[in-house]
């Protein structure tokens, strides 16, 4: 009985460190020291963080929770608004302030700002992220 259990244990302990290890050198949207997505392309960010609760064709939703429509959306005039909403969040809305860099948060907040009926044409640049972080 005991040798049944230890090797069952050493079976298990294989599977999940062959586990871990394969999925520790899969590719993906984020690395994970420190906990960081990869993708610098305002659309490729939106598809990967944004679009699983504002939809993607930005319409928002609602449900579980109420998710805001990006789409035709006029609080996204002021360029400050959206930056702020991405690096801090807001009410349900976590922040990605730690998750996306200057360069990121900008791509994806122009990409919103442009996209979905949207039409601002001021475009938000690094530095207005890093104003907006202090």
């Amino acid at each position: 009985m005991i040798f049944r259990v230890a090797s069952a244990l050493t079976i298990l302990t294989l599977v999940f460190a062959t586990t871990s290890a394969a999925l520790a050198q899969s590719p993906g949207p984020f690395s994970s020291s420190p906990f960081r997505f990869t993708h610098q392309d305002g659309e490729a960010i939106y598809r990967n963080v944004c679009a699983g609760c504002h939809m993607p064709d930005g319409r928002g939703a609602s449900g579980a929770g109420a998710y805001p429509a990006l789409a035709r959306n006029p609080k996204l005039e002021a360029a400050g608004y959206p930056v702020l909403l991405v690096v801090n969040g807001q009410k349900a809305m976590p922040g990605f302030g730690r998750a996306l860099d200057d360069n990121q948060v900008a791509a994806v907040v122009n990409y919103i700002r442009a996209s979905f009926g949207n039409a601002y044409t001021d475009r938000v640049s690094v530095e207005d992220v890093k104003a907006a972080r202090q």
